[in-house]
């Protein structure tokens, strides 16, 4: 398995994107559910969006956290309200190994997540235009301005 190295800077902005257990397209149809996940988190972890888009089946994410050490618990906080809180007919029938079935584990999500530190403010604006575009590439709409699940619209 790789060694996977995270850099942590007070005061940086992440990208991060994390995507839905074999890109089960859930997310739209519990957008609520995911908005209230991102509630809850911001009630224990101080940090500010700057951009979000979200898809079926992955979001992506700038977020300036306030103690840049706290971005994976963000995301693992994210993740565990929606998950503990989805209706069983969205994961009962997703494959998962049998050591995950037995503890008990719903697949919602893909265990890691795609992380980058923004570096200066080319950086964050092509990151930016990467999200917002990001509806238009995968065909749900022509414009990214017409797509309602994102900070763009």
């Amino acid at each position: 398995m790789a060694n996977y190295k995270r850099i942590f800077m007070d005061g940086c902005s992440y990208f991060l994107t994390v995507v839905t257990h074999q890109r089960n397209p859930i997310l739209i149809d519990n957008i609520e559910l995911l908005r209230e996940s991102f509630r809850i988190s911001k009630q224990t972890y101080r940090y500010k969006i700057e951009a979000i888009v979200i898809l079926p089946d992955h979001f992506h994410l700038i977020i300036t956290p306030k103690i840049s050490t706290e971005y994976p618990k963000i995301i693992r906080a994210i993740k565990y309200y929606f998950s503990t809180h989805l209706e069983p007919q969205y994961y009962e029938h997703l494959e998962q190994s049998m050591s995950r079935w037995k503890r008990g584990a719903k697949p919602i999500w893909q265990k890691r997540y795609y992380e980058h530190t923004i570096r200066n403010e080319k950086d964050f604006n092509e990151k930016l235009a990467y999200m917002y575009h990001n509806p238009v590439k995968h065909d749900y709409v022509e414009n990214p301005m017409d797509w309602k699940y994102s900070s763009f619209a």
